[in-house]
């Protein structure tokens, strides 16, 4: 089975001290309710092979966010693998100076980024929960112990393009 590709944008912008801050998006659902540690995504999703990775990730942040990303011209940041060498995620970073809208996630439409699933599982009652449940910026040490393991490498590469 070929792995499932997916793409994403990293926001960015400079807080306090000049020090980088990211835009991660933490994960809906009962199985990520109480977690917070490794729960938290860039804003990413599945396209197909016909879909440019940067188009896919564009149309992906407006879907979880519930806003358009910000104007500018994205660095590519590579892909990664994750769960479990079944998924691979190509990411942007972009410019988000300016980007108020990490609150738009718990206002954005019903027509959103949802994923229907059996819970509890087994029960075969289905529920449905949005993609990411809530948004917010964090400082990259922050950014690391929440993102999910598969990610952490789009923090590096970001702080290697910062630092350059």
């Amino acid at each position: 089975m070929p792995p499932v590709t997916s793409a994403g944008l990293l926001l960015y912008r400079r807080g306090p001290g000049n020090a980088p801050e990211v835009l991660l998006g933490h994960m809906g659902g009962p199985f990520w309710a109480r977690k917070d540690a490794a729960a938290w995504s860039i804003p990413k999703g599945e396209h197909d092979a016909d879909e440019a990775p940067l188009d896919a990730a564009r149309r992906e942040f407006t879907e979880e966010i519930g806003l358009a990303p910000p104007d500018g011209d994205p660095f590519d940041l590579g892909t990664v693998t994750q769960s479990g060498r079944r998924k691979t995620v190509t990411a942007f970073a972009l410019d988000g100076s300016g980007f108020t809208g990490a609150e738009a996630v718990a206002d954005r439409p019903d027509d959103g980024s949802w994923v229907e699933v059996e819970w509890p599982r087994g029960s075969g009652r289905t529920l449905r929960f949005p993609e990411i449940d809530r948004a917010e910026w964090f400082d990259l040490d922050t950014a690391r112990e929440k993102i999910v393991r598969g990610q952490l490498p789009l923090l590096d590469r970001l702080a290697e393009l910062l630092d350059g």
